[in-house]
């Protein structure tokens, strides 16, 4: 601003305050004009203050969401152990043992812990991720090994060495997959 212009503002200013001195109308004018300012600033303070509160809740209750959701991880990620032990101990029973009257009953037995472990797993969301035949998703497969196939396209999964689960939307633990290369 120009040194005049800054003069006639100060002129101007001088001028108001001498008027408001002489008019008591200015003046309440004036103090009026101030007070809408004051009321304006603290409306705006307020609506801020508002939306700030709101985004605070909407984050606590996210939170208090996902507290819900996987308070349960940790205990199933141990828990997942149990089930992989399970799942190889009826694996390795042979076809013959199965057929014999004084194992059929443990082994059923066996099946059926498994069935409701499976079941405990979905009542939590936690669910076995498909591996076998899927192309490898670094998010929910890990590579262990790359093997050569004539049949599978390359990078898609071939073999499962260990089952991995997700619960809900997350991953518990990523399946351990060999992949599929060109053969040599």
């Amino acid at each position: 601003m120009s040194e005049e212009k800054k003069m006639d503002v100060e002129n101007a200013e001088n001028l108001r305050e001498e008027t408001a001195e002489a008019a008591p109308e200015v003046a309440e004018q004036d103090r009026a004009a101030e007070l809408e300012a004051q009321l304006a600033e603290a409306q705006a303070a307020v609506l801020y203050a508002q939306a700030d509160l709101q985004n605070v809740r909407r984050r606590a209750e996210k939170e208090a969401q996902d507290a819900r959701n996987y308070a349960a991880t940790s205990f199933a990620r141990d828990i997942l152990s149990v089930a992989d032990n399970l799942s190889r101990a009826l694996a390795a029973i042979p076809a013959e043992l199965r057929a014999d009257d004084k194992l059929k009953g443990l082994v059923t037995g066996l099946e059926a812990t498994g069935r409701e472990l499976d079941s405990v797993f979905g009542r939590h969301g936690i669910s076995k991720i498909v591996a076998v035949g899927e192309a490898l998703d670094p998010n929910r497969h890990q590579a262990m090994m790359e093997m050569p196939s004539a049949d599978a396209e390359p990078g898609t999964v071939v073999q499962e060495i260990q089952t991995g689960y997700m619960i809900r939307d997350r991953l518990l633990r990523p399946a351990l997959v060999a992949v599929a290369k060109k053969p040599d």
